[in-house]
């Protein structure tokens, strides 16, 4: 079973380059760098890098499906630049699609950080997979190439694609929820502060809920 790991990048020269051999240490088949225009010396790092570059529009969701576009594997396998999978990963996508039942999922999370708070933010994680069928981005989104060309591949948003693709996806099927762990980069929370950039990935779920646009959405994550 030939997996396709698809990494949508923007900016991210510092980190490019163990992203891409992060990935093939995972078991990939082919490792796809999708670029959004980056002005930093991303492009010229993965140019050098074992990947196919490609350039896209920007946005999350059309370099994803860019780069889906252009894979060759049965699978495809979304990872965020910041986050990794553990090595041989891929393994366990391929055993657990061995059961036909199986269409989709994502992977338990470990943020890169030792505050209590991210270990309830991963249990909180991985309970929304399996009581509300949702998986992000951020949890290693894996499916059957088969199963996102038939609905279309992620959908033209500037933000909340996944949570979108989740809930045609689980209209399908439930999603599996593998032990991984994916390693999550804190550097948002970081950034931003833990409480903070967790109330306000809150607020704007519960906003996409209730009808918000996702273009209005998208203006209150950069803030």
């Amino acid at each position: 079973m030939k997996i396709s790991v698809v990494i949508p990048v923007l900016n991210e020269q510092a980190i490019i380059a163990d992203s891409i051999d992060r990935a093939w240490k995972s078991g990939a088949f082919e490792v796809i760098i999708a670029d959004g225009g980056s002005e930093d010396d991303t492009v010229a790092t993965a140019r050098s890098g074992n990947c196919q570059l490609i350039i896209s529009e920007t946005g999350r969701a059309s370099q994803m499906n860019a780069g889906a576009n252009v894979a060759s594997g049965d699978v495809l396998l979304f990872v965020h630049a910041d986050n990794w999978l553990v090595a041989g990963g891929c393994d366990q996508v391929r055993d657990a699609l061995k059961q036909a039942s199986c269409g989709w999922g994502g992977f338990r999370q470990r943020i890169e950080g030792r505050s209590v708070l991210f270990r309830w933010i991963e249990l909180g994680n991985s309970l929304r997979c399996q009581w509300q069928s949702l998986v992000y981005g951020d949890q290693g989104f894996f499916v059957r190439r088969s199963l996102f060309e038939s609905l279309g591949g992620f959908p033209d948003l500037p933000l909340m694609e996944d949570f979108e693709l989740s809930r045609r996806l689980a209209s399908q099927s439930r999603p599996v929820l593998l032990p991984g762990p994916i390693h999550v980069s804190a550097r948002r929370w970081q950034a931003t502060g833990v409480i903070r950039q967790t109330l306000r990935n809150w607020r704007i779920s519960a906003a996409y809920r209730l009808g918000v646009s996702a273009d209005r959405l998208a203006k209150w994550y950069d803030a």
